[in-house]
């Protein structure tokens, strides 16, 4: 019992420290911000800058440099500070982004049906899909929740849904301009034909982002979800109680 105390007793002394030496680099974060572009002030909280620290493993200047590049990037990719529906119609008429319950670290669900994806010929508008996507789920994060949980489902998924340029572009945004956002991610009903196209995108998965993704086997599929889902938040179509809903409807 003793040794478990102790145990726990480190643990937690690690955790303080951990915690003392993120707010110092906090504060070194924003003054190195505020010193590059002083209106970041005004624009981004502390979650935000910690998002972008952990995504940088507490480096500043990474992390600093990599918060103003995507600044300047939503600002010129989204002008109006949102994407419109009117923006993504091709997108949005693919009925293939839906939301469900909430699992059981509270985390939004994103379910996505892989098989109702086609190369869009603009591709921005897939990327603008993207971002419409990611700020949706978001914003049903509840106070002090910044993580989502998301299926990836490819049953049905053929050649005809392989849109690798898309894919990478979702990535990146979400890689460059989400981080530690993904909590979860559980790919499902993955078909063989699929490793030849997860290949090529593998290299370019950051080694934090690969800790977050798990191939569920078919014969486990309810399963492995039901471990993280409670069978009232999960959506009906993996043996749940959830309707999914359209994600522009959410």
């Amino acid at each position: 019992m003793e040794a478990i105390n102790q145990g726990s007793n480190v643990k937690e002394s690690i955790q303080c420290t951990h915690n003392i030496e993120e707010k110092r680099k906090l504060s070194l974060m924003r003054d190195f911000l505020e010193f590059r572009d002083p209106s970041v002030k005004d624009e981004v909280d502390d979650m935000t800058l910690r998002r972008f620290l952990r995504a940088r493993d507490l480096d500043v200047e990474k992390a600093g440099a990599m918060l103003l590049k995507y600044l300047k990037w939503r600002k010129t990719f989204i002008p109006n500070g949102h994407v419109t529906e009117a923006e993504i119609e091709h997108e949005i008429s693919q009925e293939k982004a839906f939301v469900g319950g909430n699992d059981k670290k509270g985390r939004p669900i994103l379910v996505v049906l892989a098989n109702r994806h086609f190369q869009n010929t603009t591709p921005d508008e897939f990327k603008r899909f993207a971002v419409y996507s990611l700020d949706k789920i978001c914003t049903r994060m509840a106070l002090g929740q910044e993580k989502f949980c998301a299926i990836g489902d490819l049953q049905g998924w053929g050649y005809s849904n392989s849109d690798i340029r898309g894919y990478l572009g979702a990535l990146s945004i979400l890689q460059d301009c989400y981080p530690e956002r993904l909590g979860k991610l559980f790919i499902v009903h993955a078909p063989k034909i699929f490793k030849a196209v997860w290949k090529i995108i593998y290299p370019f998965i950051d080694d934090n982002t690969k800790t977050k993704i798990v191939f569920v086997e078919k014969q486990k599929l309810t399963s492995t979800l039901l471990e993280n889902i409670d069978e009232s938040q999960l959506p009906d179509i993996y043996g749940g109680k959830l309707p999914l809903v359209p994600i522009q409807n959410a």
